[in-house]
């Protein structure tokens, strides 16, 4: 045991603190935010999110500890044997929903269409549970949005940000990009690229990661909300992305019958909320008015003809015995779309490689 260690400090199993009231263990390095939401602790947070980097910005996850004079910022502050925590009392109470009226009296609206983003609820709903909505802070309004953005995936509309900077630190710490950034201090702070351009003229690649974690919808998804008059409710459909071999869980956002945007999984064991630009964004495809309806065969002359799915399989299994009756096994060659579901490309190499006993199959999106 190192000299400078107490025999509590040095044995893991020994770590505990006591948490509103309740002797609680922790392991060493936690934060006391981790310790109470492992412990079902509902301490709410604005500029937290578990991928990144502890911020300590938003003021709203501060806990009293005992001996200590002032709240503090239970996401930066590391728990220690013995400690004594409370996450909810009258004082903290209030200072959240003062922290929240200031925060919403600078911003155009509270109420945004979830179609934005992931997380673009969080705001709404804090601000509903605390009945923060007084508007006893109304004044000036902050953030310039950049709405004139011609790029068609994001939207920046900076009069919903609140100086979070999940978006600053999403780009950077996770995609390694640093795209964006935090121009001016007080209540001049913008997010903004360098030089103040278009996001097309910056790093961004257009992940969408900045999209997903604001908590607000000052960044949204521009994609999704041209569907934000559609009737009906918003369906969420896990599946996988068949872009590529890496397998991000993704969540197909749907309004009856139509596709309305593609969202990460934030436990997606592959990719843990991490998408990129044709995950994220290339799914037009699916209900392209130029997509085929209908089988097309080739007639006598070699043009092509609407045909049934009977005349037209009929058609294609002719083709393979012929190429395997004249040629052998290995002229029958397949590859199957990365636009396809997964489904489809084991059914196709199935059929490939038990059917004709070869391994000539790809996918257009292996790699």
């Amino acid at each position: 045991m190192p000299p400078h260690m107490t025999a509590i400090e040095a044995s893991p199993t020994l770590l505990t603190m006591t948490l509103d009231g309740e002797e609680v263990s922790f392991t060493r390095g936690e934060t006391i935010y981790e310790v109470s939401r492992r412990h079902a602790k509902d301490v709410p947070t604005l500029c937290y999110d578990p991928r990144l980097d502890p911020f300590g910005g938003c003021r709203m996850c501060v806990v009293e500890v005992e001996g200590v004079r002032n709240p503090v910022a239970s996401c930066t502050t590391k728990a220690t044997p013995g400690m004594v925590v409370r996450t909810h009392t009258d004082a903290l109470e209030g200072h959240r929903k003062t922290l929240l009226e200031m925060v919403v009296s600078e911003n155009r609206q509270v109420d945004v269409d979830p179609l934005r983003g992931y997380a673009s609820q969080e705001l709404t709903q804090l601000v509903d549970r605390y009945e923060a909505r007084t508007g006893r802070f109304r004044g000036k309004k902050s953030g310039t949005s950049k709405t004139g953005d011609p790029n068609p995936f994001i939207l920046r509309d900076y009069e919903q940000c609140i100086s979070c900077y999940r978006c600053v630190r999403v780009c950077a710490e996770q995609e390694g990009d640093y795209a964006i950034s935090v121009a001016n201090r007080g209540f001049a702070t913008q997010i903004t690229t360098e030089f103040d351009g278009l996001l097309k003229e910056s790093t961004c690649t257009f992940c969408g990661q900045c999209v997903q974690t604001c908590p607000t919808g000052a960044l949204a998804d521009r994609k999704s909300l041209r569907a934000e008059a559609l009737p009906g409710p918003i369906t969420e459909t896990r599946t996988v992305c068949t872009y590529c071999g890496v397998g991000c869980a993704v969540d197909l956002m749907t309004k009856g019958e139509k596709l309305v945007g593609v969202r990460p999984a934030m436990d997606g064991p592959a990719n843990e909320g991490a998408l990129c630009i044709k995950g994220q964004f290339a799914y037009d495809f699916v209900q392209h008015p130029d997509r085929l309806k209908t089988p097309l065969v080739r007639d006598a002359s070699g043009e092509l003809v609407p045909a049934s799915w009977d005349e037209a399989l009929d058609r294609a299994a002719a083709g393979f015995v012929k190429a395997n009756a004249e040629h052998g096994r290995h002229s029958v060659y397949a590859i199957s779309s990365g636009r396809a579901p997964t489904e489809a490309s084991y059914t196709l190499q199935k059929f490939i490689r038990a059917g004709f006993a070869s391994n000539h199959v790809d996918n257009c999106s292996r790699g």
